[in-house]
């Protein structure tokens, strides 16, 4: 039974609204399931709370619960919730106007944000327009928890609403929506079910579609952990991410300040990019009190993290009059800063807890911290701390910290040192580390080419500075008088000084085309000679990352630079070349010219192979001859 009906004519703002929500504030039609959802959802949190202190509720047996019902005879989908319900002024309040402002301005600010993606706060009923994407006409039967009799809203959203007494209502709110005829397929139990589980599966209360309740997954991130058992955890993981092994890690927190966060983020067991799968989405889903925000956020954390898997929970978040977008870059920023602090905070305690499970973590996803120190330098501080590579003083396979090695610094040593190469067995046999060998100066050993970027991009840790050990003005001796001493050290065995500055001099002209300079080594103990870099930050591997990155992308060569040759005054090979020269100065040469090629090849740089081919023959057969 009904009894009078009111016509009302929609606020001329509200019709306004109604065409902006309908025609361009939505990107998805879909989420017109999960407004009706989250407003019901409202409604049966305020009825919650009125409970608390009040006992006079109306159909105070009735669950709290929220019910979905599928017509396809009638084309009709019904969503009713059993919450706190709403008068009949109520329904003409916050169904006929905007709230409380039915002003130009809101209007305006609002077809802005449609527009411009602009921050608005929130309006009740907003959320509710959105039926009317899918809905030719919307009824809204509601009885107030107060025992005042119910009534029925109802509109085809084009002018005008009309409110009739329904007597005989239970308590809470029931919406039709009578489907238009593109709109068909809401009216299907498997569309609303996928709808449901990928924006409301964690609302608090039941959600039941023909009878049957589909979000069965808890929040988990709004429980307190102690509650929590290993079990729901794994659950939880294999649920939000896809997975079907359990997490390697795991980090559960909330925060009250700077901003009211739930957090639950899990680090998977395996690393789906390194197998060649392509680059893996952003897997944390942003959440607003556990009504999704942003699926696979690409805002909420840095794409460095984007091998995380979980959520995120703030309701500090302003959002769009759709849900849809976040506003306040300021607040998003802030919300990725204090996230990501905590996360990499997690993992230096982990690592300081177990070593061991650590290192796993990060030959599994150390590449993705790599590339946070190169292109993030908000977190470079807390990134350096998570770094690990093999070094002179580790055991091979167990790479340590960069806190490490300072710890086994001398008391004399303000530089931290690095060298690359393609093994460690490459690098000990290389030139470069032999006066660090013999002054048992540690020196780390970078294997990949990311390494040496990440390492001049951090540019110092714990206020050492960190120095590639292929620089030209590197040196290891103390002072003046250590120079001396090392210079006065097998003295007999050098070359003159004479006799060195003409060797070098003519060993620049040989070279002129390959080298800038050729220069008598401080640092090389029994190598003949080594290549070091003039430029301060361009280290080899640097230089050949880039050479293969310009050939991969079809850039032409700018021409590599020209290096600086370093040769060892000691060694038996230098010392004859002088000799060689005074007798055969061009056979001389080409021993030269193979000296700086060798030298080329041990610093992983380019040379042509073939005139290196035909010269080492050449060479040979002179050897041979006698």
């Amino acid at each position: 039974m009904t009894g009078k009906t009111a016509t009302y004519e929609f606020k001329a703002e509200t019709q306004k609204l109604l065409d902006i929500v309908i025609n361009s504030l939505y990107t998805e039609r879909d989420v017109f399931i999960r407004e009706l959802i989250s407003n019901a959802a409202d409604a049966l949190e305020k009825l919650r709370h009125e409970s608390i202190t009040k006992t006079d509720i109306f159909d105070g047996h009735l669950p709290l619960e929220i019910a979905i019902e599928l017509d396809d005879k009638k084309n009709t989908l019904t969503i009713t919730d059993t919450g706190i319900g709403m008068t009949g002024e109520e329904l003409e309040h916050n169904l006929g106007t905007i709230a409380h402002s039915g002003s130009n301005t809101f209007l305006a600010q609002m077809a802005e944000a449609a527009k411009k993606d602009i921050s608005l706060i929130g309006q009740f009923g907003v959320g509710f327009y959105a039926a009317f994407m899918a809905g030719n006409v919307v009824r809204v039967q509601s009885r107030s928890w107060d025992k005042s009799e119910g009534h029925e809203w109802l509109s085809d959203g084009t002018g005008s609403f009309t409110i009739t007494e329904m007597p005989g209502l239970r308590r809470g709110t029931k919406i039709i929506v009578e489907l238009k005829d593109d709109a068909k397929d809401y009216v299907q139990k498997w569309k609303i079910e996928s709808i449901i589980k990928q924006y409301s599966t964690f609302v608090s209360f039941p959600i039941k579609l023909a009878g049957e309740v589909v979000n069965t997954v808890q929040a988990l991130w709004t429980r307190n952990k102690s509650d929590i058992k290993e079990e729901e955890y794994g659950e939880f993981y294999k649920f939000i991410g896809s997975a079907a092994s359990e997490p390697m890690y795991r980090l559960h927190f909330s925060a009250d300040a700077p901003l009211a966060i739930n957090a639950l983020l899990f680090v998977p067991a395996e690393n789906f990019e390194m197998f060649g799968f392509g680059k893996t989405d952003p897997g944390v889903n942003l959440y607003c009190q556990r009504i999704l925000i942003d699926q696979h956020s690409k805002t909420i954390l840095p794409e460095w993290l984007r091998f995380l898997k979980g959520v995120v929970d703030s309701e500090d978040l302003p959002l769009n009059i759709s849900r849809q977008a976040l506003q306040d870059n300021a607040l998003v920023s802030k919300l990725r800063k204090v996230i990501t602090k905590r996360f990499l905070k997690h993992l230096e305690e982990e690592a300081k807890n177990d070593n061991e499970k650590y290192l796993r973590f990060w030959t599994t996803f150390g590449i993705y911290l790599k590339e946070g120190a190169t292109s993030d330098y908000e977190f470079q501080k807390e990134l350096g701390k998570l770094l690990r590579f093999e070094s002179s003083k580790s055991e091979a396979g167990k790479p340590v910290g960069l806190a490490d090695y300072v710890l086994r610094m001398g008391p004399d040593q303000k530089e931290i040192y690095y060298i690359n190469g393609p093994s460690r067995v490459a690098v000990e046999a290389g030139p470069y580390v032999e006066m660090f060998t013999k002054k048992d100066v540690e020196i780390i050993y970078t294997m990949e080419p990311i390494d040496d970027f990440v390492l001049s991009h951090l540019g110092e840790f714990d206020g050492k500075k960190l120095v590639s050990a292929d620089r030209a003005d590197l040196s290891l001796t103390k002072d003046e008088e250590e120079t001396k001493a090392d210079e006065r050290v097998g003295e007999s065995e050098r070359l003159d000084k004479d006799a060195l500055a003409k060797l070098t001099e003519w060993m620049k002209k040989i070279l002129e085309t390959s080298v800038s300079d050729v220069v008598v080594s401080k640092r090389l103990v029994d190598a003949p000679a080594m290549i070091v870099n003039p430029d301060g930050f361009m280290t080899s591997s640097m230089e050949r990352v880039l050479a293969a990155s310009r050939k991969d992308h079809g850039i032409p060569g700018m021409g590599e630079s020209k290096k600086k040759m370093e040769i060892n005054p000691s060694n038996p090979l230098i010392k004859k070349l002088a000799a060689l020269h005074d007798r055969d100065e061009d056979f001389a040469a080409e021993v030269a010219r193979q000296i700086h090629d060798n030298a080329m090849i041990q610093a992983g740089l380019v040379v042509d192979p073939l005139a290196m081919v035909e010269r080492n023959y050449r060479i040979l057969g002179r050897v041979v001859e006698g």
